[in-house]
């Protein structure tokens, strides 16, 4: 039960039980208590309509230290960058595609590497008529005997031009007559449809640049300069750990256990941002269970659900604590989802708690996972874009609202069902809106985080 009464959701109050409602849990409580002349006055100091008050000393509020959303998502960035990075790795061309390029990649060969026929047709020597000569040359084959003015053959787009051609004249440009003559139908120039050799690149010269991300058609230049395999900065890997003594794998909900929405999300959702996930891991309420795990783990990125606020079985802190981490981010201005933490936890390791229930760990994924996976992978950070609302969103009053939303020609529909315990909105939503404090007037141009696999191309990778 919540601190309401109401029936929790799934995996909520395990650091999640502020996301309920834009009220911490203490100031709803004592707006509760307080007679009902001082709640008003109370509503308008606890930030619907403002700031909090100052706290004496020593009462700092949990909120007082959340980390603004765009400082959170940059500390995430900038941790990965200054991680003792792994060494890059030699892949096969069909285990590339999505990696970054950790070295330029140079021509092998010249491109064409020989002269070859861009059409179907006649490779003709000197002005025509021409006298065609028995056979043909095709692509792949032997290398073809030269010709002598006035002679042709019958040649294959990509077959390599005979010494001595000087243009290649197409099936639908030339007729034949008797005594098989040749003759062009339109006019000609001299090197006409012949991809001279080299006209792409010469040896040596660089195709792209480090950095680069490898996409379909950077395996076909790949292949086509003579690459077997690439050097890449290789896909950052992942370690899920889920707590909670009260989750199910199976099954209907029952005498107060609830089903895990988060295990079977996580796994493809990283993999989706890049990510390598080697375990995903169901540790329960144990504490040391949890230190056992994050320490002996060999992932670049560890990631908890729930326990992340100061309950009885909240371990995350405390353990994080013992090990010695060092603690980046301890909240993030962001609903749903402000209980999330970031945590270096060894120089080449991070740890992402988010919290238990499942929109707000989809706030974390976005905000501090996925620009650190992106980091890590040394992806560019995606140029930002807005688009304008088709109807108004409430907004809290100091944080950033994350918002599933669909597009609709040119405009943003905001989405039901988009509470911090609730999947069904984002289960359909093509982005999430970043509303800022205070929210957004209907037409108000909102910046979009795209879902991994509602970009087109590369990031829908789910094995």
């Amino acid at each position: 039960m919540t601190a309401s009464g109401t029936h929790a959701s799934p995996h909520a109050g395990r650091g999640d039980a502020s996301d309920a409602d834009d009220l911490d849990v203490e100031e709803a409580l004592a707006l509760v208590r307080a007679p009902r002349s001082d709640r008003a006055d109370r509503a308008d100091q606890t930030g619907r309509t403002g700031h909090a008050p100052a706290r004496p000393a020593g009462h700092e509020h949990p909120h007082d230290r959340a980390t603004p959303w765009p400082e959170a998502r940059e500390i995430a960035a900038r941790a990965a960058r200054q991680a003792t990075r792994r060494p890059a790795v030699s892949v096969a061309l069909s285990d590339a595609l999505g990696l970054v390029l950790a070295a330029p990649l140079d021509a092998l060969s010249d491109l064409p590497s020989f002269d070859t026929s861009a059409m179907d047709g006649w490779a003709v020597a000197g002005p025509g008529p021409w006298q065609v000569r028995d056979g043909g040359v095709l692509a792949g084959h032997a290398p073809p005997e030269p010709l002598t003015d006035g002679e042709a053959v019958r040649i294959a787009t990509g077959a390599r031009v005979p010494t001595g051609v000087t243009a290649v004249l197409r099936s639908e440009h030339g007729r034949t007559g008797p005594q098989d003559r040749l003759h062009a139908t339109g006019e000609m120039s001299h090197g006409q449809d012949i991809r001279p050799r080299g006209q792409e690149c010469r040896r040596g010269d660089q195709l792209l640049p480090t950095g680069t991300l490898i996409t379909p058609a950077v395996l076909g230049l790949a292949a086509a300069a003579g690459y077997d395999t690439l050097t890449v900065v290789p896909r950052p890997r992942a370690e899920v750990l889920v707590l909670g003594d009260e989750l199910l794998t199976e099954g209907l909900p029952h005498d107060g256990l609830i089903r895990d929405a988060l295990g079977p999300m996580l796994a493809p959702w990283l993999r989706a941002l890049g990510a390598e996930v080697i375990a995903v891991r169901r540790l329960g309420d144990d504490a040391k269970a949890l230190r056992k795990a994050i320490t002996t783990s060999r992932a670049d990125l560890i990631v908890t659900t729930g326990g992340t606020a100061a309950g009885p079985v909240d371990h995350v802190h405390p353990t994080l604590d013992r090990i010695g981490a060092e603690l980046l981010v301890d909240g993030v201005a962001v609903r749903p989802g402000h209980p999330m933490l970031l945590a270096r936890t060894k120089a080449d390791q991070h740890l992402v708690g988010l919290p238990g229930n499942p929109l707000a760990a989809v706030s974390g994924l976005l905000t501090l996972a996925e620009p650190l996976f992106r980091a890590l992978a040394a992806h560019p950070a995606p140029e930002p874009y807005r688009t304008p609302l088709r109807e108004a969103v409430q907004g809290h009053a100091h944080d950033t609202r994350l918002v599933p939303v669909v597009l609709r020609g040119e405009r943003a529909v905001p989405l039901h069902y988009s509470g911090p315990a609730m999947l069904r909105g984002i289960a359909t939503a093509d982005a999430l809106a970043v509303v800022p404090p205070g929210g957004a007037a209907q037409g108000a141009g909102m910046e979009l985080l795209d879902l991994p696999w509602d970009t087109a191309g590369i990031g829908v990778c789910f094995t």
